[in-house]
């Protein structure tokens, strides 16, 4: 006896899970160093976010601050309920790069869609740097807390406010998801061969 020929409705149900699994673990792929992007491109991609970081009024005082900023200029997120993300870029500290970096995550759960969006990441205690710098890849909320700042949060950052060691901000996000997650997301240097 022959099976009927499956219908769009069963090959999508079947086949869209594991698209979605594939889709996802594509950028978690850790590039080897001669993958990554140039280093040139790097920081030409995190000047320019610096730019746009200065103007920011919830990112302005931070910068100020900061013993060092960590700068994803672009993150690409995406999926359909098993989702990833992707991004590299570059430490900067006292004016200088002091290394470069990925971000990658996956996460699971009521999701779909796509988008872009920059990062930065400021260290504001040598305490925090120093996790980040030692670890093997850093998972964000495993070592020093980070303070997540969102576009309409109003800071009044002085001195005596910023008292959390890490705080990140969001910046030029475009597409179709609410916000990058920053849970369970490791975050590794990138080292030369």
């Amino acid at each position: 006896m022959t099976q009927p020929a499956p219908t769009r409705r069963a090959l999508a149900t079947r086949l869209l899970p594991a698209a979605a699994l594939a889709l996802a673990a594509t950028p978690l792929l850790r590039p080897s160093p001669a993958q990554a992007a140039a280093r040139a491109e790097i920081d030409a991609d995190v000047a320019a976010a610096l730019t746009r970081l200065r103007n920011l009024p919830q990112a302005r005082a931070l910068h100020e601050q900061a013993r060092a900023t960590l700068i994803f200029p672009r993150i690409i997120q995406g999926g359909f309920v098993v989702g990833g993300q992707y991004g590299e870029g570059a430490l900067i500290e006292g004016g200088t790069t002091r290394g470069y970096f990925n971000i990658a995550g996956a996460s699971f759960g009521l999701l779909i869609g796509a988008q872009a969006s920059g990062l930065a990441m400021f260290f504001m205690t040598e305490a925090a740097l120093r996790a980040l710098m030692n670890a093997e890849g850093w998972e964000i909320g495993t070592g020093p807390s980070v303070v997540f700042i969102d576009r309409g949060a109003q800071v009044n950052a002085t001195s005596t406010t910023l008292r959390e060691p890490v705080y990140a901000v969001t910046f030029n996000q475009e597409g179709l998801m609410a916000s990058i997650a920053l849970n369970g997301t490791k975050i590794t240097q990138i080292r030369s061969s």
